[in-house]
């Protein structure tokens, strides 16, 4: 999300909604956020490594979070939302840490009787090939009370700490 700041923040799935005049303005944020990345991927991957698309660069490997929702966003996912009291009000991805350092959960929720978890394994199976466009590992597990989510890890594995 933007902030007061004008800092850009990927959507993680536990902002609030977009006002709905703000939609293209976010996509703009969002394309510039990519190429922003692509860049740094280009000046820290080294010659010869292949393609940057494929290698989240050192800093995206520490904030699994922001880089895992930025790539969400960018391949057009909708992000889930809640209000000013903490309730989901909107249904898509949310991205949380992972267990491990350095890995990332996507999970697809909303609001009670909002269908998510019928919608579950078809939506999480389509952020897979967006992830992978961008360098990421995606695995579909199956967790407590039978919900599934995505374990995300870059390619070439998470950061050793």
């Amino acid at each position: 999300m933007t902030t007061n700041r004008g800092t850009f923040e990927a959507a993680t799935g536990d902002d609030p909604p977009l006002p709905e005049g703000d939609v293209e303005q976010r996509s703009r944020e969002v394309r510039a956020a990519v190429d922003g990345l692509l860049q740094i991927r280009r000046l820290t991957g080294g010659e010869g490594t292949g393609d940057a698309r494929r290698r989240p660069a050192e800093w995206e490997r520490r904030r699994p979070v922001r880089a895992v929702a930025l790539a969400l966003e960018a391949a057009g996912v909708r992000p889930s939302a809640v209000d000013a009291s903490g309730a989901r009000v909107a249904t898509g991805y949310r991205v949380t840490a992972g267990e491990r350092p350095g890995t990332a959960v996507v999970e697809w929720v909303g609001p009670p009787g909002s269908g998510a978890a019928q919608e579950e394994e078809s939506a999480l199976g389509a952020c897979v090939p967006a992830l992978e466009r961008l360098g990421w590992e995606a695995l579909l597990y199956r967790g407590p009370r039978r919900r599934r989510f995505l374990e995300v890890e870059p390619l070439g594995g998470a950061p050793s700490t």
